[in-house]
């Protein structure tokens, strides 16, 4: 296949990259974050989770979140309900899709949400019949699609069972992710080419955190089979809280710049994009996580 011509970006930063951050976010800095990335040119952006307080207390303002940002009438917003009762939770909220969640492999399975695979398909069936019969779309994250912290690495088999439950149910688009980061390009290739034996190449998104620094390759490894949709994290947001000291979600200045250098459209504003994620930054009181945000403050800088 082709490379594209142009890719859509999900920008995962205000929920991905913030629900591990310890020190507490205020909702009218992640609305504003939200804002900023709209600003910048983001069609997508997955804001929060309808998740019990008690698990990430960073997300307990979902509501005040949702409601605070000012919507565009050509921005997507997502947000992850892990049940039911998240999803009724969320319902309030008009979502403009729902994402819900599974993993390649048996051991993260029983080790994040303490059920097997297909009890976890079992309890999202539900949730996504429920969001479908009230008009909101659906994407089924599946993690750890080609490595486990527990297995290590998962087969390209394992992916396409789980494409293949996610798409019984009803799921309209999945994201193949590489949820601790250790997969290299050709693995990433079989991973996406599993999964198109049960979605079409606009229905996948690549999900690639950067923990070994193979993110970069491993979006372009995507590319090459066709998939335009890919998420990403405003400054680098997000760790990895199975590899310590890791970065987790891939910068979207990182991909957006390597996307421009291969002239592939965007709409995103770059400048702007550094600027949300210096935003974000500067609330933290740390450094970016972006080595191109990095370079393009310190060129402004001098």
């Amino acid at each position: 296949m082709s490379i594209p011509s142009r890719v859509q970006i999900i920008d995962v930063g205000p929920r991905d990259g913030l629900q591990n951050e310890k020190q507490p976010v205020p909702a009218h800095v992640k609305i504003e974050l939200v804002h900023r990335l709209q600003a910048a040119g983001l069609k997508e952006i997955e804001v929060t989770s309808f998740v019990s307080p008690k698990w990430v207390p960073q997300m307990a303002d979902n509501a005040e979140v949702m409601a605070g940002i000012q919507r565009a009438s050509d921005v997507r917003y997502s947000v992850l309900t892990p049940n039911m009762q998240g999803f009724q939770a969320a319902l309030a909220s008009r979502p403009d899709e729902i994402v819900v969640f599974a993993a390649a492999s048996q051991a993260f399975s029983q080790k994040n949400i303490n059920c097997s695979i297909e009890e976890s398909i079992e309890r999202f069936a539900p949730v996504v019949q429920a969001a479908r019969d009230a008009g909101i779309a659906v994407r089924g994250a599946m993690s750890c699609t080609v490595g486990c912290p527990y297995e290590g690495e998962v087969s390209p088999e394992s992916v396409a069972y789980l494409a293949g439950l996610m798409k019984q149910i009803g799921v309209q688009r999945v994201d193949v992710a590489d949820t601790i980061g250790t997969g290299t390009p050709l693995k990433v290739q079989r991973a996406i080419e599993a999964t198109l034996k049960h979605f079409d190449v606009a229905n996948i998104c690549g999900h690639f955190h950067d923990t070994y620094g193979q993110a970069l390759a491993n979006t372009l490894a995507a590319l090459q089979v066709g998939v335009w949709n890919f998420q990403s994290s405003v400054a680098g947001l997000g760790g990895c809280p199975y590899a310590k000291g890791a970065t987790g979600n891939v910068a979207t200045e990182e991909v957006v710049y390597m996307l421009h250098g291969m002239g592939i459209e965007t709409g995103i504003d770059l400048d702007k994009l550094v600027d949300a994620g210096a935003f974000i930054s500067d609330f933290l009181s740390r450094k970016s996580n972006s080595r191109v945000a990095t370079a393009i403050l310190n060129k402004r800088a001098g």
